[in-house]
C-alpha cells in the first residue's frame, strides 16, 4: 500500500508535482507577496529602498549612515519592518517615509512572461498582500509584465500600518478582501510571515533560495514559476 505524502519542505521536481499538487486543490485564494518573491533577490531592486530608509533614518534621527543602517536592521528584526519600529518609537508619520523610500528605478526589473501565464492558469482569486505600499507593488508588477491578473492589491496601508507578521495585519487584509484562510496559500521569502497564516489554516509556501527549517513552512522552492506551473490545472 502506498505511503500517505508527507507534507514537508521540499524543492519542486517532476517526482513530486503530483504529489505537491494535491495538497492545493482546494485552494480558492493565492496570495502573493511581493518583494524577492514576484521578483528574485538577483534583480537587487530592494537595495534601492534600503539605501533610501539609511538616508531617511539619518536625516529624521541625526544619527550617522553606520548607525542608521543599524537601526533599520535593528527594527525590522524586532518589530517586522523598519517603518514598524519607527513608528513605535520616534513617532514618525507612515505616508511621507513610504512615498520616499519607494522613489526607485524600476527598470532593474525585467518582465516574465512565463511566470504571468503560470499565475493566470492558478483557478481562483489572486491576490498580492505586501508590507510596501499598493502604488509600490502596482509599479513592480508593471515593470515584471504582471499586470491586470491580480484581484485585489493589499498593501501595508490597508493594515492600519501594522506589517507583517503581526496577527491584526493579517486578520485585517483577510478581513477586507473577504478570504477564507482555509482555503487559501500564502507564497513569502521572509519564514516570520508565514507564521499566522499557517495558524490561521493556509497552504504556506516559502519562496527563497535556501529553505528555512519551520514547522509553519508546509514547502520551500527556489523556482516560483516552476512551482506554479506544476500546480496548475
Amino acid at each position: 500500500m502506498a505511503q500517505p505524502f508527507k507534507v514537508a519542505q521540499t524543492r519542486i521536481c517532476a517526482r513530486f508535482s503530483d504529489m505537491a499538487k494535491q495538497h492545493f486543490t482546494h485552494v480558492q485564494t493565492w496570495v502573493f507577496d511581493l518583494d524577492h518573491t514576484l521578483y528574485p533577490p538577483e534583480m537587487r531592486l530592494f537595495d534601492q529602498i534600503e539605501r533610501r530608509m539609511i538616508d531617511w533614518v539619518m536625516k529624521e534621527l541625526g544619527v550617522d549612515r553606520d548607525e542608521a543602517n543599524r537601526l533599520r536592521a535593528k527594527y525590522w528584526r524586532e518589530h517586522g519592518t523598519t517603518l514598524a519600529g519607527l513608528m513605535r518609537l520616534h513617532n514618525v508619520a507612515p505616508e511621507g517615509y513610504l512615498i520616499d523610500v519607494h522613489d526607485i528605478d524600476f527598470t532593474v526589473l525585467s518582465p516574465d512572461p512565463d511566470l504571468r501565464t503560470a499565475i493566470t492558469a492558478l483557478p481562483g482569486r489572486k491576490i498580492i498582500y505586501t508590507n510596501g505600499t499598493a502604488p509600490y507593488a502596482e509599479n513592480v508588477i508593471q515593470a515584471r509584465g504582471l499586470s491586470g491578473i491580480f484581484d485585489a492589491i493589499y498593501g501595508v496601508e490597508h493594515a492600519g500600518f501594522h506589517p507583517k507578521p503581526d496577527r491584526a495585519a493579517f486578520e485585517q487584509v483577510f478581513t477586507a478582501d473577504g478570504l477564507e484562510p482555509r482555503e487559501a496559500a500564502m507564497f513569502e521569502d521572509d519564514p516570520r510571515n508565514l507564521a499566522i497564516p499557517h495558524a490561521m489554516g493556509m497552504r504556506t509556501v516559502h519562496v527563497a533560495p535556501d529553505p528555512s527549517e519551520h514547522d509553519h513552512i508546509h514547502h520551500h522552492t527556489d523556482d516560483l514559476r516552476g512551482f506554479l506551473t506544476q500546480l496548475a490545472p
